[in-house]
Parts: structure tokens; sequence; C-alpha cells
């Protein structure tokens, strides 16, 4: 979806008095920031379609910060632990953001801004009105282009007319759109889709489940002992496993140790083989890795033709929470 013609005009600004904190930033609010030209973009920190249109902002908000442009950041989580300011900090910090980050987990300010969307740029002019929207990636050029044009209508003279030059690497590489088949998966009951293990998931009760002998494309599956919560699937004995069967370069599982501090190890695999060169970066190419923290994890990195593939991944130790596949 294209941003909304440069010269619009919108609506004002909204409030940003509904946050709940504020990371890299003292609060801020309309007032604070009238005179410079502000770009909101809304995020939420295992969104992997934020995290692969950070390159750009973080270029944008470092070029242009001297000709006037603020950046903020609004993240409203989606799932609970993102609602953790401490989780959200580490985040940020790993993924060197650092412009103000305002914590909307009352959804105060999405709703002021009636977004929808993960992520969502909104871009503000130094009287403080709402010029122009752009939902989901891409893009990136007119949104530039926008940026310029309301720093050149702010009194700025000296935006240099050349667009940044960005290189995207590892988890936040543009996605391989032509061969992605494979849509955002949930494995908790209140959204999941395709779930394919034989007698369907019993909701917050544990139970041993089992694979089908074989998976359609997207259908996924569990092994072992889980319970199926509304917004995760939470393993409770060492051994357990899940399947997807994608079409994809790449894919990531959104998860974590269910408490704090504990870590929990894991195998995957892709047509029951080790990874090698398809792992991901969260993996060893015999695809060995550990779960330590609450966050997205990319498992799987398709180098050359990209195929359909059954991924596995087997948990050698329980107090695992998974909440949802993404791809690229």
């Amino acid at each position: 979806m294209s941003a909304t013609p440069r010269s619009s005009v919108e609506a004002a600004l909204p409030a940003l008095g509904g946050a709940t904190d504020w990371v890299n930033s003292e609060p801020l609010t309309a007032d604070d920031v009238r005179g410079r030209v502000v770009l909101v973009q809304f995020c939420t920190y295992t969104c992997i379609n934020w995290i692969r249109t950070l390159p750009y902002v973080r270029a944008w908000a470092e070029t242009y910060e001297d000709q006037g442009l603020l950046v903020i950041g609004v993240h409203a989580p989606e799932f609970p632990f993102e609602r953790d300011v401490d989780n959200v900090r580490r985040a940020l910090k790993a993924m060197a953001v650092e412009f103000p980050i305002a914590l909307d987990n009352d959804y105060a300010i999405w709703r002021a801004f009636d977004n929808h969307y993960w992520p969502a740029l909104y871009f503000v002019d130094a009287e403080g009105r709402a010029r122009g929207h752009h939902f989901g990636e891409g893009a990136y050029e007119d949104s530039e282009l926008t940026i310029q044009q309301l720093l050149a209508e702010a009194g700025a003279s000296d935006v240099d007319a050349a667009l940044v030059s960005v290189e995207a690497h590892g988890i936040e590489a543009a996605a391989d759109w032509d061969t992605l088949e494979s849509p955002e998966t949930y494995l908790g009951s209140e959204r999941a889709e395709s779930f394919a293990s034989p007698g369907g998931a019993i909701v917050a009760e544990p139970r041993a489940y089992v694979a089908p002998a074989s998976l359609s494309l997207n259908q996924w599956a569990l092994t072992g002992e889980w319970t199926v919560e509304n917004g995760a699937a939470v393993l409770n004995a060492a051994g357990g496993a899940i399947q997807h069967r994608f079409h994809a370069r790449d894919l990531h599982l959104v998860m974590g140790p269910a408490a704090r501090g504990a870590s929990a190890r894991f195998r995957v695999a892709i047509d029951r083989e080790p990874p090698l060169a398809a792992r991901g970066v969260d993996a060893d190419e015999q695809g060995n890795g550990t779960v330590v923290e609450q966050r997205l994890y990319q498992l799987i990195r398709q180098r050359g033709a990209v195929s359909e593939h059954t991924f596995e991944i087997t948990f050698l130790d329980p107090g695992v929470e998974a909440y949802a596949f993404t791809f690229g």
C-alpha cells in the first residue's frame, strides 16, 4: 500500500499522552514536538514485518535529525510478554533502536490514530498536521520523499535530495516475496488454523499429541506433552516437537521460556535432516540452539532455490511457550 499523496492534510497529530512508559526519551506530547517534522511508526518487537523496515527507519532518523526530523516509535504489544518494559528495552537495544519509543500497552495511542496495522507509518508536518501514512512494508522511496518534502516545507535548506542507501542483513533482510507461500501461523487456540494433530487441540488442558503421517502445505502439528492455551502452545515435558510444512525462504518462530531466567535447548531439522547451510541466525548447522528470552527466533533461511519443506523443532527441555510462525 503506497503512502497517501504528499500534499494532502489528514488531521492533527493525535495526543501521545496515553503512553504507559517511554524508552530512549522522556515523555513527549504533541506540543513538545511542534515545530519538527515527525515520523510516527507503530510497532511491536516480535513483528517480522516491522523488523524488516528498521534499516530504513534507523537511517532516516540518523540522516534527517539535524534537518528537523523526529522519529517516534509507538510500541503496541501483540503478545503478553511484549508488555514487559524490560523485554522491550532489551529488544530495542539489541536492534540498535535509539529513537524515542512510546509504550502503548493500553492501546490509547493506537486508538487515537485509529490504527490497525503493524507496522504503520504516519507523516506529520512541523505544524502538527498528519500529512500521509503507509501501512506495511515497502514504499521506502515514497516515504523518504514525503519526509524530504515536509522538511523543505518546514524551512530546512540543507536536505540532500539523494535517498539513503540501505543494506539490510540477517533477520532484517527483505522477504523473498516471489517464493513466499506460507502465512503467519498462530499456535494458540484463539487464532490457530491448519492444526493437523489427530483429535485436534484440547484448550487449557495437558495432552499428549502426535503428528499425522504427513502434512499438507501450511499445516502444522504438535508431538509430545503440551498445553494449548489461548495465546500459545506450552511444552510440559522434554522431547516435545512442532512440525510445519512451509514454502518460504525464511522461517521464524516467536517463542520464549515460560519462566523468567530459564532456558531450553532445541534442535531444528528440515525434512528430518540438519539444516546445514539453510540454518537461520538462531541455530547452528546441526540445528542446535537455545531459547533464552521471549522474542522472534530465525530458524531457517534457505540459500539458493526455495522449495517446500517440512520443518521440525524438538525441545530438549520443558517450559517453552510457542506463539507464532512467521515467514519471509
